[in-house]
């Protein structure tokens, strides 16, 4: 693609780096932006660049966050002993939505997945112990994607945490394998959580 300005091509460069942004579309938002007021662009530049850096991860469950404990964990209306396990943000994200659950959340940041590179280690799995040992969590629910690295994780997990007088359950499958938790709707979700089955019984089908 052959750019008639240095600036034009150094923007769409940086805007092409984000996921599924190719550099036809990142041409596309950059042009966009051109058109807007100069006060538009500072705004949107401003807002990206605050939410870099003033941005926090919960000190519990790990969810994006305004301040140092979200919202979720520190409200009184939730069920803190009730712990849903999910992969990141969205999922937390896609699990509200389906207004079907009232307990709280640890977020593992990823998924095992030894093909990328990412062990447990990587993952807030030592954090989710610890919460665990300090509180009195009665179930924990694993809400997890439909995938290899999903099914991966979830078998890792049971073993670091079956030792706890704790009910262990996974969503139920109403989920196709293979599927991204962020894209199945509310209503299969909230139906799959309701129904959740102990993990152990999930092994045998």
């Amino acid at each position: 693609m052959n750019f008639s300005s240095k600036l034009l091509e150094n923007a769409v460069a940086e805007f092409a780096k984000l996921p599924g942004v190719g550099q036809k579309t990142a041409l596309r938002l950059v042009l966009h932006l051109l058109k807007q007021d100069k006060a538009e662009v500072e705004r949107f530049s401003s807002t990206v660049s605050k939410l870099r850096n003033e941005i926090q991860f919960c000190a519990i469950c790990h969810n994006i966050s305004d301040q140092k404990v979200c919202e979720i964990c520190a409200s009184p209306k939730r069920d803190q002993s009730l712990i849903c396990v999910v992969e990141d943000t969205r999922d937390v994200m896609a699990v509200e939505n389906t207004n079907q659950y009232n307990g709280v959340y640890h977020v593992l940041g990823g998924l095992i997945s030894p093909m990328d590179g990412v062990g447990p280690s990587d993952l807030e799995v030592d954090t989710l112990v610890e919460r665990l040992n300090k509180n009195e969590a009665k179930e924990v629910i694993f809400a997890l994607s439909a995938t290899m690295e999903g099914d991966t994780t979830l078998f890792y997990l049971h073993k670091r945490l079956k030792h706890f007088n704790i009910n262990i359950s996974t969503i139920a499958r109403g989920i196709a394998f293979g599927g991204e938790l962020e894209y199945v709707d509310e209503i299969t979700l909230g139906r799959s959580i309701a129904t959740r089955v102990p993990y152990e019984n999930s092994l045998s089908r």
